[in-house]
């Protein structure tokens, strides 16, 4: 999947973005190693100091953890993933209420309009 990125916001933040993404979806498994920083900067097409920057700042957050000379790999703190992904999709709700209060939509019309849609999909 193309990575998208693009120069309203720091690189690196999107980069944490996409990989937290991919981590809390299963595209990465709890455990499992990621592409070296180098790998993954080929794929997005970013300077290996901006990857190396976001994948640090996962490990900062428990996310990802080093072993020397094996790589980084996934954490297996089950808690920690679920709390990522609920900060995610958090997220992705403010973002989606914020533009429906942009077209003009009250917090009654977007969950009315959310059952509708939800309904019609069955």
């Amino acid at each position: 999947m193309p990575w998208n990125l693009n120069n309203d916001r720091p690189i690196y933040l999107q980069i944490m973005e996409r990989i937290q993404k991919d981590i809390v979806s299963g595209v990465y498994p709890p455990g499992s190693r990621i592409p070296s920083v180098r790998e993954l900067a080929l794929e997005a097409a970013v300077n290996p100091n901006t990857m190396q920057k976001a994948l640090s700042e996962l490990e900062r957050c428990g996310l990802v953890y080093s072993l020397r000379t094996s790589g980084r790999f996934i954490t297996e703190d089950e808690s920690l993933l679920k709390q990522t992904r609920m900060q995610l999709a958090s997220g992705h709700i403010r973002d989606f209420f914020h533009h429906m209060e942009q077209l003009g939509f009250t917090h009654e019309e977007i969950l009315e309009f959310i059952k509708e849609t939800e309904g019609g999909g069955k």
